[in-house]
């Protein structure tokens, strides 16, 4: 009996091996999408994308970009600060609600002013030559600036991890000089575990 068994076990074992060596090789999923990797102590491509998509359609829920004198609203991305122990790019995130706004066609984001200077120093020259041949007329102003935050909150329970990651955004009249927030957004995705695994 224990001999009949013998070769059954090593057929799983190399079933086994098998098995995860093909996982492991290199292929194409859909960015985001179910077969990602989910971590548990970083913000991971996915959830990116859910924030930006959730915190984008509340602002167009909101109406606010609608009520600008000269339609579409232009929006100026200013600083989002990273309050988490990950250094990321928080382009992920901006870009991501820039270009879903532009496609609404109720939002266009201008790459000439910001604070640190500008993201498009070809098209701030650009702009700049042509009001300084219009005899130094003011530059149109945005109407808005999106400023925010990302905020992490971890617990633990034995091994156990628990990240909440917190995204919060602001939008800021520039045509009001009391620097008035319109709307304020609040996203949060909390992930739980103890190491990483394929899927979520």
């Amino acid at each position: 009996m224990i001999k009949a068994l013998v070769p059954l076990v090593a057929a799983t074992a190399v079933a086994a091996i098998a098995t995860g060596c093909a996982s492991s090789k290199a292929r194409v999923i859909s960015t985001g999408g179910r077969q990602s990797i989910t971590t548990v102590g970083q913000i991971d491509i996915q959830d990116f994308i859910a924030a930006g998509q959730r915190a984008t359609d509340k602002l167009l829920a909101s109406g606010v970009l609608d009520k600008v004198p000269r339609p579409p609203a232009v929006l100026v991305v200013s600083r989002i600060v990273n309050n988490t122990a990950s250094q990321i790019d928080t382009d992920l995130l901006t870009r991501r609600i820039r270009v879903k706004l532009n496609e609404s066609g109720k939002a266009l984001t201008t790459t000439t002013q910001a604070v640190a200077g500008a993201e498009d120093p070809d098209a701030k020259l650009a702009t700049d030559q042509v009001q300084f041949q219009n005899a130094g007329a003011a530059p149109p102003r945005a109407d808005f600036s999106l400023s925010g935050k990302i905020i992490e909150t971890t617990a633990y329970a034995g091994k156990v991890r628990q990240s909440t990651f917190t995204f919060y955004l602001s939008l800021t009249s520039l045509a009001d000089s009391r620097g008035v927030a319109l709307w304020e957004g609040q996203e949060e995705i909390t992930k739980q575990g103890t190491r990483p695994s394929v899927g979520f």
